[in-house]
């Protein structure tokens, strides 16, 4: 069969290693400044790495999440880990949810049952899912190709993943990546989809781009907006979309060099008000990181980025019925008359906290959004 199940079992000589190389760590000087001011604070980052080493425990992180469906599918040279859980409902519809970069399949772990079993959350049964999270190719327990992969590429996987599973027709979210994937799939599938729903549409670059005394002045904020965030957000984005190679050296030889790396995200782009820990929990924050440690796993999935900026065809049109949710500390949304040109929106939200990890930050407000978009799609 192509499809099988896993439990995850990671190799005890992994985690002795692991906690050889946080003991051996030689930290930077702290630089003049506030803190997170010129990237991610020294205090936070040594609260993390000595929770890590004294108080997390991998194994039972390790029998929770097991506590989920995980399975293995194999396509030609390409195998691809998902979470399948199924509703407890009279039909449930099946729903694929696509995470993005630094986060992973836990990015929805707190939102499944939400959406396999609303009833039990005070909903109605039928507004169940049957919830398929892939990791994405070079994340996790994912495989990257061998010659990489960008989102429309994954779009097409998708696809044949949830063909393979028996889904004719299906409904689609994400963010982050997980967004220009859904929108792909929008686009080179739309007889396979009942909707999308999305937490972001990313930066739109011919808007970004765009020039003449036509623009208006929504179009023009965005504009400020997005340069503003490439400015102070970017950096990142352009080191792995243009030299990944160099960064996964490091970052997969140095546990905290990958744990600093991820967790100034998390501060940045949640919903945190200066106080990471007060929104992300240690555990949280540290499972996130163990997967990508654990499997090795920065270099391919910092690759994306670079396929994405080498080989992405340009997006069509959307006519596939889709919902925006916006969460006010996430990426600034286009203007709404450019996103109802371009995509067929039927819902459009904005919602008052909450930020780039919608489903980790606020995974009730979120399940609600899904379950109204898709009630009278269903």
């Amino acid at each position: 069969m192509s499809v099988q199940s896993f439990q995850i079992d990671i190799a005890q000589s992994q985690l002795d290693d692991l906690e050889w190389r946080l003991r051996q760590t030689r930290w930077a000087a702290t630089l003049p400044g506030a803190a997170w001011q010129k990237g991610t604070a020294p205090d936070e980052l040594k609260a993390l790495v000595d929770y890590w080493l004294h108080q997390y425990d991998w194994r039972q992180q390790e029998r929770d999440l097991n506590q989920l469906g995980h399975y293995y599918w194999r396509q030609d040279e390409t195998q691809i880990h998902f979470v399948h859980q199924r509703g407890n409902g009279p039909d449930p519809l099946p729903l694929l949810l696509t995470h993005g970069w630094p986060d992973s399949f836990l990015r929805y772990q707190k939102i499944i049952p939400l959406l396999t079993d609303p009833a039990r959350f005070g909903g109605k049964a039928e507004d169940a899912f049957d919830v398929i999270v892939p990791s994405l190719p070079g994340f996790a327990f994912s495989a990257c190709p061998p010659g990489g992969v960008n989102n429309a590429q994954i779009a097409d996987l998708w696809a044949q993943l949830m063909t393979e599973l028996g889904y004719p027709r299906f409904a689609a979210s994400g963010g982050d990546i997980g967004s220009g994937v859904t929108r792909y799939l929008a686009v080179q599938h739309p007889d396979r989809l009942v909707g999308i729903h999305l937490t972001d549409i990313g930066l739109v670059r011919p808007l970004m781009q765009a020039t003449g005394a036509d623009l208006t002045d929504e179009a023009r904020d965005y504009q400020a907006a997005a340069m503003k965030w490439i400015t102070q957000e970017g950096a990142y984005m352009a080191l792995q979309s243009t030299k990944p190679q160099t960064l996964a050296f490091a970052l997969n030889d140095s546990p905290v060099g990958l744990a600093s790396w991820i967790l100034e995200k998390f501060h940045s782009w949640g919903d945190c008000q200066g106080n990471v820990f007060g929104r992300f929990s240690k555990d949280e924050l540290l499972n996130n990181i163990m997967l990508y440690w654990l499997t090795a796993s920065f270099g391919t999935s910092a690759n994306l980025y670079y396929e994405n900026s080498h080989s992405l065809p340009p997006m069509a049109k959307i006519t596939v019925p889709t919902g925006l949710t916006r969460f006010p500390y996430d990426l600034m949304p286009p203007p709404r008359h450019w996103a109802e040109q371009n995509l067929a929106i039927r819902h459009w939200h904005e919602l008052p906290r909450g930020g780039h990890f919608t489903a980790m930050e606020e995974p009730e407000l979120l399940a609600q959004e899904i379950r109204a978009f898709y009630q009278p799609l269903r």
